[in-house]
């Protein structure tokens, strides 16, 4: 006799942000509810957090706080008139440490799930069908189905494999290995100079290796704003990374533990010879095998699922949230808000997510963010705008803690004055971005800004002297 399925008023296949956070807030709402998950860590353990905190930004950025103390014990503090001998950086304990980081957050996701009566289920799961989700147990034990009126889609994404540069997890590595290395990689080549590529770099560049970046496109940083870009591109070329632009890579060779990778530009074909190689050419997501055939769950031909505005599928039910989706971002503070805002829907609850104000941030050293549209983007559209700059190196706060490196861009309408987009880079970027975010989502103007006092010394003068720049009131900065 067939087992019968355990009946649940919401399911969500997936433990990342997008996930997690839909799960916990189903269950805060009154409804019964189970997610799955399959993701093993480094060590084959079971862990919570997705890609995002296991192998995403988190474990990044975690590194790159490690990095940048190293960096800054060997090249920095002599100037703080502070001398130290004999540095040097145990690789191994700095991968413990982020480990530690990413169990202790993957533990505190359990107990919420524990708090509010979430049932975690360890399996792969599959959709059969507008109600039913078949369990693969990752501890062996039989298959089995359950059920539930409502299912939410959260698996995320994974790298993009890329033919002429297979993966082997030791001489070849995707981002997930490159952020478990335990030696510290002489010369490290890197496929991709977009926001996974250069966070790695700035994670391996500063505890001491030469990067270079091999990338495709011709342009640096297509996504944030071009002023940002080339400012970026001018700080990450000074602090030594290898940029190399409109070089497409054709071929990764492997031979006496190190990879010889032939890449195409316009003068012809180059070689070079690197002890690692790091594939950061983007993510896809993860639907392969999400759903049984017969499910027909509608998918476009790059595998993302087909959704309207309020994350629903062609299917009754049936959502997909996070990076499953082409609607914003791949990034998880979109997911998790996406992941409230279904399980708000199914209680019957009411919310919106605008989209148009969800930041972008690159963990590199210094951060970028950004938060609206472009200067290039407004323009194509015949956008009437003026713009606002600040540097930090005009800022007293900056100059006290040496990060004087970068500046803040403010774009508003040239008639109402009304905030269009904000772009950063600097130190704390991602800190700083969210009085952007707060202003825009108020639909503020850039007198606003300006009115609004602003602590000093603190790097968040930088935002207030670039909307001031804007009503021409700012304190002329020497050259």
């Amino acid at each position: 006799m067939k087992k019968k399925s355990a009946q649940y008023d919401a399911i969500v296949i997936g433990a990342g942000p997008a996930g997690y956070s839909s799960a916990i807030r189903c269950a805060q709402l009154g409804l019964k509810t189970a997610c799955v998950d399959n993701w093993r860590n480094s060590q084959g353990q079971l862990n919570l957090g997705g890609a995002h905190l296991n192998a995403g930004c988190v474990a990044s950025l975690t590194l790159l706080e490690s990095a940048k103390i190293f960096h800054a014990l060997q090249h920095e503090i002599n100037g703080h008139g502070i001398h130290a001998e004999a540095i040097s950086a145990d690789i191994p304990r700095m991968i413990q440490r982020k480990d530690r980081i990413i169990d202790t957050l993957s533990h505190k996701i359990a107990e919420l799930f524990t708090k509010h009566h979430v049932d975690l289920i360890h399996a792969k799961g599959k959709l059969l069908n507008a109600h039913e989700i078949a369990l693969a147990p990752t501890d062996g034990a039989a298959p089995s189905t359950i059920q539930a009126p409502h299912i939410i889609l959260a698996t995320g994404s994974s790298p993009i494999e890329l033919p002429y540069a297979k993966v082997d997890k030791d001489i070849i590595i995707d981002s997930f290995a490159a952020l478990n290395l335990d030696v510290l990689p002489k010369k490290l080549a890197i496929i991709g100079a977009g926001v996974i590529g250069l966070e790695l770099a700035a994670i391996w560049n500063r505890l001491g290796s030469e990067v270079i970046l091999l990338d495709a496109q011709e342009n640096f940083l297509s996504l944030p704003d071009h002023q940002i870009a080339l400012e970026a591109y001018r700080i990450y070329s000074k602090q030594g990374l290898d940029l190399r632009l409109g070089a497409r890579v054709i071929a990764a060779k492997k031979g006496n533990k190190k990879v010889t990778v032939e890449y195409q530009d316009q003068e012809g074909i180059h070689s070079l010879r690197a002890d690692k190689l790091i594939v950061a050419s983007g993510r896809k997501p993860n639907t392969e095998n999400l759903a049984a055939p017969e499910a027909n769950l509608l998918l476009d031909e790059n595998g993302y699922v087909h959704v309207d505005e309020n994350c629903r599928t062609n299917l009754p039910g049936i959502y997909a949230i996070g990076d499953l989706t082409l609607l914003g971002p791949m990034l998880a503070h979109k997911g998790i808000e996406e992941g409230v805002f279904v399980a708000e829907q199914i209680a019957g609850l009411r919310s919106t997510i605008n989209y148009d104000t969800i930041p972008s941030v690159i963990y590199t050293d210094p951060e970028i963010a950004w938060v609206g549209q472009t200067e290039q983007a407004l323009k194509a559209m015949g956008e009437t705008i003026k713009i606002g700059t600040f540097p930090f190196n005009a800022i007293a706060r900056a100059q006290a803690i040496g990060k004087t490196e970068g500046l803040v861009k403010i774009i508003a309408h040239a008639d109402t004055d009304k905030i269009l987009g904000v772009h950063i880079i600097g130190d704390r970027a991602s800190e700083l971005i969210a009085e952007a975010v707060l202003a825009m989502e108020f639909s503020a103007s850039s007198e606003d800004l300006a009115r609004t006092i602003h602590a000093h010394p603190t790097l968040s003068e930088t935002m207030h002297e670039a909307a001031l720049v804007l009503k021409k009131k700012t304190m002329p900065v020497p050259d």
